[in-house]
């Protein structure tokens, strides 16, 4: 697409979606009746223009509302926010939960990921393929893709399904009555502590969305006592701790919040990531639906120490029960005071938006996120500058994942043992998948015993996809952050029974790196794709062991983010230890 609009015009009911988001146009160069002044006065540019970052929600309304974005909605939407249409267009075909090649009122996103694939997502695929056609076809009503890890690992195989004007659900313990029924609550949510439980403290609660429950067990404790201490001492207690970040880069909390702080901007951001997306991980989601006040009150806290007003929730596309139960825990935490103008009295403002992801792993890196929030295509900037000095809207910016805002709020409250506490994944051939949380220095065998299982596994992936595969002897190495512990990664643990295809596993997931890449660096655009290639030809018998040495040397060293950087981990680690064909 070029700068010229599309020839073709929105629907009526195509322009209703985008005027719900943008409210209904006001003269004719945003696409409303063209008056007389019009043809003599361009109005509304830098206005429309400053908007641009209502650009995802105004194609989420489409997808939603619509079932696609057919080339009049685009048209509408670039009149509407002045954009250039190869802008918008390039931003609506990034995301994997928006289309812009068809309009259909139903559309399956089956998972195809290590774990689903291993708990009968390919036989879901034969027959979906049987009862619709083959992936991308449509019998009229539905459509179906094979997707990248949905987050769902604890209840496998899962869908996710979007119905245009009904909404979107999840789908677990997937099968075709299921993913024709509608909404089926196939899950049992498992959760377990070693020693005592902190983060999952709150879990078992009937209705976590009940402000009183909340506050009955201890909730909003901590951003009280922060109120009362101030910004440099809450800042303090959190340095004190050691609390580092819980999405797998494990950055020191308080010296983001404190470069944050620091900076002279009158105008400063924090932003909770959500969009957890890392294959075999799901404690995020599980914090978001079984206590999300906790991630209210957390991004309240870090607000209040890094002196930001505004507050942004970028939550994972697939995981609509954690949305709404987000939205309705801020909304009954702005009807107490906990939110607005003036929080709890103590005249700091401080208020927090939800903004859904579409679809896209890299969106999980901080920067790219940021591109995601403002309307772009989510590739990551480059750094320095970091974003504590210029994050987003270009502003200084702390960026923290659910579980380590959820663990700041614990420590700011004096909850024993919070800094001591993580939470792990378990899934895969266990007995029992769920979160578990545990302190530092339990090791992967004690989790897999928690987990239960007939038999030992024959490999364990620790730390997802981007993480590696363990040796026998490492099960039994006490985790923390650094060595000997393996790199936490995102904690997740999967485990493979002596009957999974390993050969099968390794070639996903480097399939998963080479769909994902945003393809903006060489190094990680072209390497994963040859990753993948020559992968294959190992599996196949030729000896291509030294070819992907050099490959995921490149990687690491070149890569502009932590995705190219990661992409080899786990490929590699299988290799050494001689899980795959070419390699045993």
């Amino acid at each position: 697409m070029d700068i010229r609009l599309p020839m073709a015009a929105a629907t009526v009911d195509e322009r209703r979606a985008v005027d719900r988001i943008l409210g209904p146009p006001t003269t004719g160069w945003e696409g409303g009746e063209r008056r007389r002044v019009d043809g003599h006065v361009a109005t509304g540019g830098h206005a429309a223009r400053a908007r641009r970052h209502l650009l995802l929600p105004v194609l989420h309304a489409l997808q939603d509302d619509i079932g696609g974005i057919s080339d009049g909605a685009l048209g509408y939407v670039c009149e509407r926010l002045t954009i250039p249409p190869a802008e918008a267009y390039g931003v609506a075909t990034f995301y994997g939960l928006l289309s812009v090649s068809e309009v259909s009122p139903t559309v399956i996103h089956l998972c195809d990921d290590i774990v689903c694939r291993t708990s009968g997502a390919k036989e879901l695929f034969t027959a979906l393929a049987d009862a619709i056609g083959p992936e991308g076809s449509s019998d009229g009503t539905r459509t179906w893709h094979r997707s990248n890890c949905l987050g769902q690992c604890d209840a496998a195989p899962a869908a996710f399904v979007q119905e245009a004007g009904v909404g979107r659900r999840v789908v677990v313990r997937a099968d075709l009555d299921r993913l024709a029924a509608g909404p089926i609550d196939g899950r049992d949510p498992a959760y377990a502590a070693i020693g005592d439980a902190v983060l999952t403290a709150r879990f078992g609660a009937p209705d976590p969305a009940d402000l009183d429950a909340y506050r009955a067990v201890g909730g909003y404790r901590g951003l009280r006592r922060a109120l009362e201490v101030g910004p440099d001492a809450v800042i303090a207690i959190v340095e004190a701790a050691g609390l580092r970040g819980r999405g797998g880069a494990a950055f020191p909390t308080g010296r983001k919040w404190r470069a944050v702080a620091d900076e002279e901007a009158t105008e400063r951001y924090v932003v909770c990531n959500a969009d957890e997306s890392e294959p075999g991980t799901f404690k995020d989601r599980m914090l978001m639906e079984r206590d999300p006040f906790s991630v209210v009150e957390g991004l309240t806290i870090a607000g209040h120490a890094t002196g930001a007003t505004k507050g942004f929730i970028y939550v994972r596309g697939e995981y609509p029960d954690a949305e709404d139960r987000l939205r309705a825990a801020i909304a009954a935490a702005e009807a107490a005071g906990y939110l607005g103008d003036d929080v709890l009295g103590s005249g700091f403002p401080f208020r927090i938006e939800v903004r859904r992801g579409a679809g896209a792993y890299i969106c999980g890196e901080e920067t790219a996120l940021f591109e995601s929030i403002e309307g772009r295509r989510g590739e990551p900037r480059a750094k320095p500058p970091y974003p504590t000095t210029v994050g987003l809207f270009g502003r200084p910016t702390a960026v923290n994942n659910v579980e380590t805002l959820a663990a700041a709020v614990a420590i700011v409250a004096e909850v024993p043992g919070a800094a001591d506490t993580k939470l792990f994944c378990v899934s895969g051939d266990v007995d029992a998948a769920g979160v578990v949380e545990a302190p530092f220095g339990v090791t992967v065998r004690e989790l897999l015993t928690v987990a239960g299982s007939s038999h030992p596994p024959q490999a364990v992936l620790f730390g997802g996809a981007a993480g590696r595969f363990l040796a026998p002897a490492e099960w039994d190495v006490p985790l923390g952050y650094g060595p000997p512990s393996p790199p936490m990664g995102s904690g997740a643990v999967v485990a493979f029974g002596p009957g999974v295809d390993m050969d099968d596993i390794v070639q996903r997931i480097a399939e998963f790196f080479r769909d994902e890449s945003c393809g903006q660096c060489v190094p990680c655009r072209e390497g994963t794709v040859r990753q993948d290639e020559t992968l294959r030809r190992l599996v196949a018998g030729a000896d291509e062991r030294g070819l992907l040495d050099e490959i995921a040397q490149v990687m690491r060293d070149a890569s502009i983010c932590g995705l190219g950087q990661t992409a080899a981990e786990a490929v590699s680690s299988a290799i050494a230890l001689g899980l795959v064909g070419g390699a045993r």
